[in-house]
């Protein structure tokens, strides 16, 4: 496991000519949304009053807080520990400042080879928003790519928010209406077109909430239908869907705000049924979700299942959701991707998860060797391999 390359098939990270939107280094690991949602129930402290310190103020009250106030035992906690320790940093120290020395002393690109080595990934696909002016100005300038960061296309404003989307395209020159007309339909499909051609995206992406429902007269169903899996056939770029995110539930918390629910399997069901010759990548938030996601997928060979996503990415239930999709998938699913909004994430999300991936592993093998099946080292090297990103890959027909 350790001598094979990872394809990390999502990620929140940039390549390093997105300039400011690559996040790195000690403070931003800190005031990571997970650890903001853990500190805020350890004070009284006003929400504004937070949001209006400094990065810097942030991670000193959240590492005094939750590191030296009281032991960091939860996963986002143990993670920076991890990623300290996997770069030579003296943990017994506890000392904030002089972490925070090491990273002044980095170069971005030289960090950049450094965390790929030491996490072993072979390139990571990032999330890339045309409606973040930011970034839309970065894509229009002309992207210069990085091999080991590849793109994918997010839409979630066309799909969650169309009330407000509609006016963005139409300020880009669609002629699009905010009724979802055949002409506004295809607009979007040639907005669709013009963003992979621009990007090459792995796939189009959308977080969609559990109360999602296809086929409905909702915007959201409409769109799917008559747009994009048209799109996504015609240019052969999946649709990857992460189904279960309720946006804001506390709104104070800002991004550390958004929580879970149980979704209908159902639309999904649909959609792979319906769409054949269509590729869906799917990802769902709920783990009650997570045996329906197994079985429908043992139905629909158009559908990979990949990763556990967010709130579910935690020791005791990654290992119970591979161990439950091996037994019932075999090798034909992703079982993690990182998630990262932080380059150096890279490191501990994927050594806690190989740690896990790999007791799963053993105790298959151990059981068909118990039965008198002969294994050998070639043959685990590319069980391996398809695990971390071979059937990924086979899965897009697209050769990386």
């Amino acid at each position: 496991m350790d001598e094979t390359p990872i394809v990390d098939v999502h990620t929140h990270l940039f390549d390093e000519s997105f300039g400011g939107l690559l996040l790195w280094g000690i403070d931003e690991l800190l005031t990571y949304h997970y650890l903001v949602a853990e500190v805020m129930r350890y004070t009284d402290m006003p929400y504004e009053k937070f949001w209006n310190m400094t990065k810097k103020e942030q991670a000193d009250f959240i590492w005094k807080t939750l590191f030296l106030e009281r032991s960091p035992i939860s996963e986002s906690n143990r993670g920076v520990l991890t990623v300290l320790k996997e770069l030579g940093l003296e943990l017994s120290t506890k000392n904030l400042d002089s972490y925070r020395e090491f990273f002044k002393g980095l170069k971005i690109g030289d960090y950049i080879d450094m965390v790929f080595d030491k996490a072993h990934i072979k390139y990571v696909v990032m999330t890339n928003d045309p409606f973040v002016d930011e970034e839309r100005k970065v894509w229009k300038k002309g992207h210069k790519a990085d091999s080991r960061f590849k793109s994918a296309l997010r839409i979630d404003p066309l799909l969650v928010k169309w009330p407000s989307a509609y006016l963005k395209l139409k300020e880009w020159g669609y002629d699009v209406s905010e009724k979802l007309t055949e002409k506004t339909l295809k607009e979007i499909k040639r907005f669709l077109n013009d963003w992979i051609d621009n990007m090459d995206p792995v796939y189009m992406a959308a977080s969609l909430p559990p109360t999602l429902a296809i086929p409905s007269d909702t915007e959201t169903s409409l769109i799917v239908e008559n747009a994009i899996v048209e799109v996504s056939k015609e240019r052969d770029v999946p649709f990857a869907m992460m189904i279960g995110a309720k946006k804001l539930t506390n709104p104070e918390l800002q991004l550390a705000g958004d929580s879970v629910g149980k979704a209908n399997i159902e639309s999904l069901e649909y959609l792979a049924r319906n769409y054949p010759h269509n590729k869906f990548i799917v990802t769902m938030l709920s783990r009650e979700n997570q045996h329906e996601l197994v079985v429908t997928a043992r139905k629909f060979r158009n559908l990979h299942v990949f990763g556990c996503w967010w709130f579910l990415n935690n020791p005791s239930i990654i290992e119970e959701m591979t161990r439950e999709r091996m037994e019932m998938l075999g090798l034909s699913f992703t079982p993690q991707h990182s998630d990262a909004r932080v380059l150096d994430q890279l490191i501990y999300k994927w050594k806690h998860s190989k740690e896990i991936i790999k007791k799963v592993l053993v105790e298959k093998y151990s059981q068909i060797i118990d039965s008198g099946w002969e294994l050998d080292e070639k043959e685990i090297s590319r069980d391996v391999k398809i695990l971390f990103g071979g059937e990924f890959e086979e899965f897009l027909k697209r050769d990386f």
